[in-house]
């Protein structure tokens, strides 16, 4: 965990507020903003973009787990919520919007800081989960365009699957371009003619 996080916090009742900021003051980490309500939530969200956000499901104007989806909508963060409910429904909203840790009222500075490390830990490998995916759908769609165009080349020209691969990483590497790059080139002149 870094150790100064950028938090924004939420809640409808100042004293919440006043108390949550003196406790994440006293633990180091800089509060970068406050609402009151779950759109002035998502609307400083988006402005501030701060590194963790704690807030109350319980809010006007928009409660915190919608808030929440709407604030990860724009840009993933951790969030914490906070509750004085125990409500199971609650609690599968909060699953299914991705909330990364659940706090019961009042919220003690020795609840907060294990719900503020698993939040910002576990969001830190959802990251790196995400960023694999997307490195494997990225590698999985270039090698469906690199057959797309060893096809095309052996159906024109009617090399081997060997010579075909082998004459686009030539290209590939006279060219100082990646083969996919290659690929869709071939893809796009074959369109063409």
């Amino acid at each position: 965990m870094k150790e100064k996080l950028r938090v924004l916090i939420a809640d409808d009742e100042g004293i919440r507020l006043l108390s949550l900021r003196g406790q994440l003051e006293h633990m180091g980490h800089e509060v970068v903003g406050e609402a009151s309500d779950g759109q002035a939530a998502v609307d400083l969200a988006h402005r501030l973009k701060p590194d963790l956000v704690i807030m109350d499901i319980k809010m006007p104007v928009l409660d915190g787990i919608d808030a929440s989806k709407a604030i990860t909508g724009d840009r993933p963060v951790p969030i914490v919520l906070v509750t004085s409910y125990s409500e199971k429904q609650l609690a599968e909203r909060a699953v299914d919007a991705g909330i990364f840790a659940y706090l019961m009222k009042p919220v003690s500075e020795v609840d907060l800081l294990p719900a503020i490390i698993l939040a910002t830990s576990r969001f830190a490998e959802f990251q790196l989960l995400k960023k694999g995916i997307d490195d494997l759908k990225e590698a999985l769609e270039a090698r469906k365009l690199v057959e797309q165009a060893k096809g095309i080349l052996m159906e024109r020209r009617n090399y081997t699957e060997q010579e075909a691969f082998r004459l686009m990483q030539m290209r590939s590497q006279h060219e100082n371009k990646k083969l996919v790059e290659i690929a869709k080139a071939i893809i796009v002149a074959d369109k063409m003619l």
